[in-house]
């Protein structure tokens, strides 16, 4: 009989085990389910380059034969002379491909904006790592980078200087606004469960020519201007810009730009809008923006989610398109155009957009990661 017992009581303990790690798994979004998981996960950290959806495709060009794994082990920082051990270096000295970790918890100072070269992935997680200004994050002229797991913020505008270019190269930087990253001619970003908040100018500006952009999981809070696709109205070269922005968290106090499109292409999906100011999503120059399954929470005062800039604010080039969104607190969303600005994604980019219902839990691991070194994220 007390055999019978323990066997029931052990089945029962199992069942309940296996529904709760079921139902934790349910309740990730189709990215962290592809890493999260695995408990093993700091033994294969190069299996996250697979995990990534949307315009930026899978980053495979980040890992395989050649990669340099870096630790970072110096918080310092030397814009011109950076030193082995450091963040700067890893990410500007190294040439090829570079796959950069952090040994413990650090609060980064960078005294000029930080130039990652090409085939790098910074990875955060398993620690906390603030990248703290006055200078921030800049992906200039490079393709397939990986940016995940970081705290940034108190970025601050700079004048023109000298800094350590990609590959090791001394460049020569003009004036920079006070953005935690900005992409310049950038093409096959990942940007993932990073927090950004209370920065000069605004926390992610994607602009002049980037393109195939994924903006995933990230927490954008206490911002004016939260983010910029598009350089400006008369740089016509961002007709050409693609971004998909999902399962990201924004706000609370996010006034405006999340996002704001020009001339270029968004695909909107299953974000949390913890209310706005202004507005949430606005566009000028002809964008087409898809806002899909999203979640709007609507403030006590503006409940309109869409801002259009210019006379073309009714003409059928724009497509501000809006399907499955969940309207909450009085929150409205003016349809533009003539059809419905689909993305298009190839096999590797596409992923199936869960219903808005769902978004406070697939948004509710959104920022840094918490990584026991023991468990699963």
């Amino acid at each position: 009989m007390c055999f019978s017992f323990s066997w029931h009581f052990l089945l029962a303990l199992f069942t309940f085990v296996l529904f709760v790690s079921n139902s934790t798994f349910a309740q990730m979004n189709v990215i962290d389910q592809c890493w999260r998981w695995n408990p093993n996960w700091r033994s294969h950290r190069l299996e996250l380059a697979k995990c990534s959806v949307g315009f930026a495709g899978k980053m495979i060009n980040n890992i395989g034969k050649g990669v340099v794994h870096y630790k970072v082990t110096d918080p310092s920082d030397d814009p011109l002379n950076p030193k082995p051990g450091t963040l700067r270096y890893g990410a500007s000295m190294i040439k090829g491909k570079v796959w950069i970790t952090f040994k413990r918890n650090m609060k980064i100072t960078l005294h000029k904006p930080l130039l990652i070269s090409s085939f790098t992935a910074i990875d955060g997680r398993g620690v906390d790592v603030h990248i703290a200004g006055p200078s921030c994050l800049l992906v200039y002229k490079a393709t397939d980078v990986i940016i995940h797991g970081l705290r940034i913020y108190h970025c601050k505008s700079q004048p023109a200087s000298l800094v350590m270019g990609s590959d090791g190269n001394v460049v020569q930087l003009g004036q920079v606004d006070g953005d935690a990253i900005r992409l310049v001619t950038a093409r096959k970003i990942w940007i993932d469960h990073n927090t950004l908040y209370d920065c000069e100018d605004g926390l992610l500006d994607v602009t002049r020519g980037s393109t195939d952009v994924t903006v995933s999981n990230n927490w954008f809070r206490n911002q004016d201007k939260v983010m910029l696709l598009g350089h400006d109205d008369g740089y016509v070269r961002d007709k050409g810009l693609k971004a998909t922005v999902v399962f990201n968290h924004f706000g609370p106090n996010c006034n405006q730009r999340m996002p704001r499109v020009r001339h270029g292409y968004a695909h909107v999906a299953n974000n949390l809008y913890q209310g706005w100011k202004q507005y949430a999503i606005g566009g000028s120059m002809d964008p087409s923006i898809k806002s899909e399954a999203n979640f709007f929470i609507a403030p006590e005062g503006s409940k309109e989610v869409t801002w259009r800039l210019g006379n073309n604010g009714d003409n059928v080039l724009w497509k501000f398109y809006s399907v499955g969104d969940l309207f909450t607190n009085g929150a409205s969303f003016k349809q533009t155009g003539i059809g419905g600005a689909k993305p298009n994604y190839n096999h590797e980019q596409s992923f199936k957009v869960a219903n808005a219902k769902l978004v406070k839990a697939l948004t509710s691991s959104s920022g840094i990661l918490k990584c026991s070194k023991t468990s699963k994220c």
